[in-house]
């Protein structure tokens, strides 16, 4: 019996022939698992598993977008064992418009630009602190798992809430890193702070049309308007008398007590609520304490308990305030952790000590909560949102900051979802009783561009005449609106909008907010969004594109070879199907160990119709296919400079291929001249520190161009347009010529053919391309 190599046999080698074996090994490797393409789908192993593994997980283009951590996680672990980034920028570079003439993957989110941005990271991230609400309770990102290593990621069982308040499955958390951050605040008081390419809910004017888009941090402006969800009066379940009364108990000295190392205490001028916190102290805590009455200086009697003996109380759920002061209190972690009657009956007690309401002009309602504690009140204004009570912070000279609720909707579900303890509750049913439910003042709990669509979409004379966007009036008589909206297209738009799922909240300001460490969920849902404090956030999101799909059709028809995957565990194609010549289409770049490829785009219908050359004429020559294939067609356009080059990159396989930008010249006011670039060359950046304005600023300060007085850069979304204005004197010809000589604005593209025939690489024309992929 032979034993196998390394079991007991050792073979005796020459170091010089070892070194040049194993480095030719590594070298075809590198040629053959990574570099080169196969001429037959024109893409390389990692591209392929990609895209295989996106078509297994049914990440069509009919189907909703999912996320790119996702597919990066399963094509890692079945197929391609490398690191996660290289997959991830591959995905990437299949979904940029500028980098592909026909994208392979339907990219949603931000996948990079010509201005050399990168692309956003697969995960979006939130600070630590941001709360992330689940089924269970409300958990800091920073405490779903506790051996949770920076750039690390762990599974989890997690049920989080989406953006509609419904529980779905979080499966994995990650530790990002350290990042640069952003911090969002609305006008109400309401922050979240993440990396800048974090996606948060916006309802968007889009041409008129009022749309839920996800914009990422560094996209939000002041005057946006983001959704903070805001969930339905909960159900009470499993809450029992023990439970709640810990809950009044920690909301009473949050609001009214106090704790140090030696002593502890509590006073109200309320005999009923002061009772009801005495024998909560006694089931929860018990042990010493003392009790007494004194009348304070506004003749009213106030109630105290004083505990002297701190035993008990270290080891209660009060143990936690100790050494908290006035400006420093927090609502405490139990509170988070827990069930939303729980929170309820914790702010009940809060609100009975320092909270107040008060009746106020034209059938209005002031509910507030005072405190010396700015984080207090942003705890407080986080609780009520869960609760589905949208309330705003109000900042004072003296430091104090109260949580105020002035709007009528908000005050009736405070006293309906939340309340006061005791006699504060009754006073404010009664002063609730006072006001009327319909009232010609304008609430402002509205939705933003809603009632200018409608009445663009109708005539309906009652459209224009009636208040149609706010919350209020769709609650009372939606029903009566949408009669009036003729168009189905309208009602579709607008229902989803109007049914007080969110509150969609002003922007006040985006601020720096340095370098933080940040975390991200998986959410394994079709959107992917998850709640982290009230704003709805999600993760990267792709699909194939349409075109993707013919490249992967009838894969499971016999129509390629399969082989094992690295680990043997599954199978993966040897090369897909592909009903068209990717290679030519899409071209292909990659650096091998000495060897190249650097492949143009052309147009889709040149590249079938010379196939269909070849088909119905298989003598035909070089010369017949390129009267179809005339030239690369670039995906950001530009001019292509002469023929020489291309006739000899498609009959010999390389060539140079000289690209200029398209430009013109536009005469400006004052008989001043400026360069228009409407168009970059494959492969040039506008923006960045190599990008081309970059470059023409050097050369003005370094006098190679002295003509110049300015370059702007007017692009938006209908567009490219870099203007660059010249000095009178100067002569715009001459100029564009130095423009082209010493820029990017003219480069060349180094046609080299390479790629893999039968697992070799060869250097191919235009025909033996085509004729190897129909092979």
């Amino acid at each position: 019996m032979v034993e196998p190599l390394g079991v007991g046999r050792v073979e005796t080698r020459e170091l010089e022939q070892e070194m040049r074996s194993s480095f030719l090994d590594y070298a075809m490797s590198v040629i053959v698992s990574r570099a080169l393409p196969d001429v037959r789908d024109g893409l390389k192993p990692v591209h392929r598993r990609v895209l295989y593994g996106m078509h297994e997980a049914g990440m069509q283009p009919n189907r909703p977008y999912k996320k790119c951590a996702k597919i990066v996680g399963d094509v890692m672990g079945t197929y391609h064992p490398h690191g996660d980034q290289s997959i991830y920028d591959t995905l990437v570079r299949m979904a940029q418009s500028f980098s592909l003439r026909y994208p392979l993957v339907d990219g949603q989110g931000n996948f990079g630009n010509l201005d050399d941005d990168p692309a956003a990271a697969m995960r979006y991230c939130a600070t630590g602190g941001t709360r992330v609400r689940t089924s269970s309770g409300t958990l800091r990102l920073d405490e779903i798992h506790s051996r949770l290593e920076p750039e690390s990621e762990r599974e989890i069982e997690l049920e989080v809430l989406d953006r509609l308040g419904r529980p779905v499955r979080a499966s994995r958390v990650f530790h990002s890193g350290e990042h640069p951050t952003l911090t969002v605040r609305t006008r109400e008081g309401f922050e979240l702070t993440g990396t800048e390419n974090h996606p948060v809910l916006c309802l968007v004017d889009l041409a008129g049309v009022p749309l839920l888009l996800w914009k990422l941090l560094e996209e939000v402006r002041p005057g946006d308007r983001v959704a903070l969800a805001r969930a339905r009066c909960p159900v009470e379940l499993g809450f029992d008398d023990r439970e709640r009364e810990e809950a009044i108990l920690l909301g009473a000295f949050v609001s009214e007590g106090f704790a140090n190392e030696r002593r502890a205490g509590f006073s109200n001028v309320d005999e009923d609520y002061f009772g009801v916190v005495l024998g909560a102290y006694d089931v929860v805590v018990g042990g010493g304490r003392y009790v007494s009455e004194r009348t304070i200086r506004s003749g009213s009697r106030i109630h105290e308990l004083d505990v002297q003996d701190m035993r008990a109380f270290a080891q209660s759920p009060l143990g936690c305030l100790t050494g908290a002061r006035s400006a420093s209190k927090r609502v405490p972690d139990r509170v988070w952790h827990a069930s939303a009657a729980y929170k309820r009956a914790f702010l009940q007690a809060l609100f009975e000590g320092d909270g107040s309401s008060s009746r106020l002009p034209r059938s209005t309602i002031q509910i507030s909560y005072s405190t010396y504690s700015p984080e207090l009140a942003r705890d407080v204004q986080q609780l009520l949102l869960e609760l589905g009570v949208v309330s705003r912070l109000c900042r004072y000279e003296k430091g104090e900051t109260k949580v105020v609720i002035t709007n009528r909707r908000d005050a009736r579900l405070f006293a309906r979802n939340v309340g006061f303890l005791g006699a504060k509750q009754r006073k404010l049913d009664r002063e609730l009783a006072q006001i009327p439910r319909e009232s010609r003042a304008l609430s402002h709990d509205h939705v933003p561009f809603v009632a200018d669509y409608i009445r663009s979409e109708s005539s309906d004379p009652w459209l224009h005449r009636h208040n149609i966007d706010r919350v209020e009036r769709w609650e009372r008589g939606g029903t009566a609106i949408l009669d009036r909206v003729t168009s189905d297209e309208a009602k579709a738009v607008v229902e989803p909008l109007v049914t007080g799922d969110y509150y969609y909240a002003e922007v006040a300001s985006v601020e720096d907010a340095g370098v933080q460490a940040v975390y991200s969920l998986r959410v394994d849902t079709d959107d992917h969004s998850f709640l982290t404090d009230g704003f709805v956030s999600h993760n990267t999101e792709c699909r194939l594109s349409r075109i993707a799909t013919e490249m992967l059709r009838e894969i499971h028809s016999d129509t390629v070879d399969f082989k094992p995957n690295y680990d043997e565990s599954t199978r993966e194609p040897e090369v897909l199907p592909a009903r068209f010549p990717n290679l030519l289409v899409n071209g292909s770049s990659g650096i091998a160990v000495g060897m190249a490829t650097n492949m143009p785009p052309h147009r889709l219908d040149e590249a079938i119709a010379a196939v269909v050359e070849l088909i119905d004429r298989p003598e035909a020559n070089v010369d017949d296919l390129m009267r179809h294939v005339t030239g690369p067609d670039f995906p950001t356009g530009a001019i292509v400079v002469g023929r020489g080059g291309i006739r000899d990159a498609y009959r010999t396989g390389r060539g140079r291929i000289v690209m200029r930008a398209r430009a013109h010249i536009e005469e400006q006011r004052g008989g001043k001249t400026a360069i228009i670039v409407t168009e970059l060359p494959y492969g040039v950046k506008k923006g960045g520190d190599s990008g081309v304005i970059t470059k023409i600023a050097e050369l003005y300060k370094e006098k190679v161009l002295t003509e110049i007085s300015a370059v702007e850069d007017y692009s938006d979304k209908s567009g490219m347009r870099i203007q660059i204005d010249l000095k009178r004197e100067a002569i715009p010809q001459v100029v564009l010529n130095k423009l082209y000589k010493h820029t990017s604005l003219q480069t060349t593209f180094g046609y080299n053919a390479v790629a893999l025939v039968d697992g070799v690489p060869r250097t191919l024309s235009l025909l033996e391309l085509v004729t190897h992929y129909l092979d």
